[in-house]
Formats: structure tokens, sequence, C-alpha cells
């Protein structure tokens, strides 16, 4: 399966996550996260054979209990893109406060995940909700003036479980199922 590590937008933010995209819908060229599947990877695996999902459950399991993170409040706003202003491939919403906690989270879950054998990450973490990804610059104008000129609040929620999901891609986009999940 195509698996990754996450934290979840809850469903009562998917509204107000919306709010957010329909400020960017006149940007041609971006395609649009379903809000109800927008969350924050903590630790994108890839392919994981059949023989190996047991482990990576096991080793998830334990290092979310090594993070030693207890339920925590996050918010979620503002803007930002990657990999730049004059590059842009993803159109974000981050997080303020919890950032650290996801922050322990990402470098626990990396530890156990790399030590199986996953590759390590290659940029550093920042944690963050994507809004979009532009497939080609026609709209980059206007996501800039909206990244730079505005600082939205989708909303408060708290953390207090990491999922691990599968990945089904599907010509609409992708899919996500939840295999497990880990309780702060």
């Amino acid at each position: 399966m195509r698996a990754f590590l996450s934290v979840d937008l809850p469903d009562e933010l998917a509204t107000p996550f919306s709010k957010v995209q329909e400020e960017l819908q006149g940007a041609e060229g971006l395609n649009f996260t379903d809000p109800d599947q927008a969350h924050v990877t903590l630790k994108f695996l890839g392919k994981v054979p059949d023989d190996e999902v047991d482990d990576v459950i096991d080793a998830a399991a334990t290092a979310v209990d090594a993070a030693d993170v207890e339920p925590f409040e996050t918010n979620v706003g503002g803007l930002g893109v990657f990999p730049s202003l004059d590059y842009i491939s993803v159109v974000w919403v981050g997080v303020d406060g919890g950032a650290v906690e996801l922050s322990a989270l990402h470098e626990a879950l990396e530890d156990a995940t790399t030590d199986l054998g996953y590759a390590p990450e290659e940029h550093e973490f920042t944690p963050h909700f994507t809004l979009a990804r532009m497939n080609d610059a026609r709209g980059k104008e206007i996501v800039q003036e909206v990244v730079r000129d505005h600082n939205p609040t989708v909303g408060t929620f708290t953390v207090d479980e990491v999922r691990l999901k599968e990945s089904h891609l599907t010509e609409d986009g992708p899919e996500y199922e939840t295999v497990e999940s880990f309780e702060l």
C-alpha cells in the first residue's frame, strides 16, 4: 500500500478550510485539496509492502509513545507556499500553536521509520495543511497576492491522535483511508 502518517483536519474545520480556498479560486493552474481529506503529513512512507504493515504499525505506536506528547491544541491559519513565492508548487495553511508537538511527533516517527528502512525526509519539517497544488504558473500572481495580503484563520482543534493512512490514487485525486490510529 502507499502510506503516510498524519494528523487529520477535523470535520468541523472543513468549511472554514474551504473558505480559505475560495480566496484562491481565481488562480488558474491550481488543483485544490478536498477539505475532508486535509491533513498534516508527519511522515510520508510511500510503498509499504503488505508483509511490512504490522512492523510499521508497531514502529509508529512505539514512536508516538516515545514522543511523549499529550493531546494539545493547535491553531490552523496563515498562508505559505513551497518552495518559494517565485516558484510555487504547493499553497498551504499553517499551524500556530502546536508546532513544537507536531515536530516532536514527526521526529519520533522519522527515527522509527528510517530504522525500518524508509527514506528520510529530504527537507525540513514545516507543519501545514495543503490547500492546493500548482500545476502551472498561470495563476501565480493571484496566489502571490493572496499569500502576501491575507492571513486567514481556519480554527482551533485538539490533536489527540496520529493516523496511518493508505493513499489510493484515482482520476479525481487521491483518496485516503485510515489503517490505524495512535492515541496521544
